[in-house]
């Protein structure tokens, strides 16, 4: 086993192979203040990738409402639940053991002719969801979590008393990937030229490693074609310079794409390392697994911060008051208001941003023009009577 430096945790970690980042790595950040769970994601992923026999069950991007839902079921429970008590230190660095460390197992003694699958099941903490907890990607549905309260009840908290939230997944094409990690035959890599994660199908053995090490659920079994499938990070679109599928069909406008890099190299003119590393207000999902994934979230502001710290980690309270401070126009952070309203305005990855007195504009790795937005939205006054229609108008802006 070999030690990797994992910076969303903010130390060093056991992993199955020496570290080795690509070039450049393929990166996300999910607004979930925005998401509405229309699913036009869920399906424009659906309809280009798997629409074939056997797949049927598979959701390469799902949307899910927490806290009950969940897809496959209760992947976040069972992982969480195995992993034990998980305890973050006051300076940031995780003290309990990711899914890599939480067996104690010696990667070392492992002999050449040992069993692949009895090998690997031993040594990274997973489970394998059964057939049936694939069957229903929408359970939990809009269900709240709270406190009960009386229908004319006045919220002035920041935190609504009752409230859920959904979210987007999609594979996280994670730098210390556990599907990789896990697979016995070495079917699964990552590109060199993007960190997007790959399964060979040629290759795979049907051991089903992967299905059973991703923590997040998103490698999954086709059992008529007898291989596990993934998201590709739509890495034909990624080639052109576009931004996969379901970003691009997000109706919300909650998904920006583009290259995310480690903190102490982060281009700050580049939308995902500047929300992730500048403005920091957008946080891994279940860091304290491990596999340092390269989707980030921008937290609810609606939601318990208890809730919230275990899902994404010490930081999430300070993303919220950074969200909220931005949504309300404070000028210290028109910077990062400017690049939200760039979310799901253009087909081509923006790889630079700057924001002017007007506008945000976007620009593509050559340095074209390929969105602008305005700051403020143009507003119009209508009279309120309409004397050609002789009625009245409720809405007159």
């Amino acid at each position: 086993m070999a030690e990797v430096y994992n910076w969303q945790i903010g130390r060093e970690m056991e992993y199955p192979y020496p570290e080795a980042r690509p070039e450049r790595q393929w990166g996300a950040v999910f607004d979930l203040n925005k998401c509405i769970a229309c699913q036009t994601c869920s399906l424009s992923c659906k309809t280009t990738w798997t629409n074939n026999e056997g797949q049927e069950h598979m959701f390469w991007n799902n949307v899910e409402t927490k806290p009950y839902g969940s897809y496959p079921l209760q992947w976040d429970v069972e992982i969480l639940d195995r992993l034990g008590v998980q305890e973050w230190g006051s300076d940031g660095v995780y003290e309990g053991k990711t899914i890599f460390e939480a067996r104690d197992f010696d990667w070392e003694s492992m002999a050449i002719d040992d069993d692949p699958e009895t090998m690997h099941s031993e040594g990274i903490e997973g489970f394998r969801p059964a057939d049936e907890d694939w069957a229903q990607p929408n359970l939990g549905e809009d269900e709240p979590a709270g406190q009960e309260f009386e229908s004319d009840t006045h919220i002035d908290e920041d935190h609504h008393p009752t409230w859920f939230f959904y979210l987007p997944r999609v594979c996280n094409h994670c730098t210390f990937a556990a599907c990789a990690g896990g697979c016995p035959v070495q079917a699964i890599y990552k590109r060199q030229e993007d960190g997007i994660v790959l399964l060979d199908e040629d290759s795979c053995q049907s051991f089903q490693e992967c299905v059973r090490a991703c923590p997040y659920g998103k490698s999954i079994y086709n059992p008529v074609e007898m291989n596990s499938q993934k998201c590709v990070g739509c890495y034909p679109k990624v080639e052109q310079g576009k931004v996969p599928q379901c970003f691009e069909n997000c109706l919300g406008k909650i998904r920006m794409h583009g290259w995310v890099n480690q903190p102490q190299n982060a281009n700050t003119s580049a939308p995902v390392d500047y929300m992730v590393h500048e403005a920091e207000v957008a946080l891994p999902l279940y860091p304290q697994l491990g596999l340092e994934p390269n989707v980030y979230y921008i937290p609810p502001i609606n939601v318990p911060t208890d809730y919230l710290e275990q899902m994404f980690g010490p930081r999430a309270e300070r993303a919220q008051e950074t969200y909220r401070k931005a949504r309300r126009g404070d000028e210290e952070y028109r910077k990062l208001r400017g690049v939200l309203h760039l979310m799901g305005s253009t087909e081509w990855r923006i790889e630079e941003f700057e924001v002017t007195d007007e506008e945000a504009i976007g620009y593509d790795k050559d340095g074209r023009t390929v969105a602008r937005v305005p700051m403020e939205e143009p507003q119009y006054e209508r009279d309120r009577f309409d004397g050609q229609h002789d009625a009245y108008r409720l809405d007159i802006t």
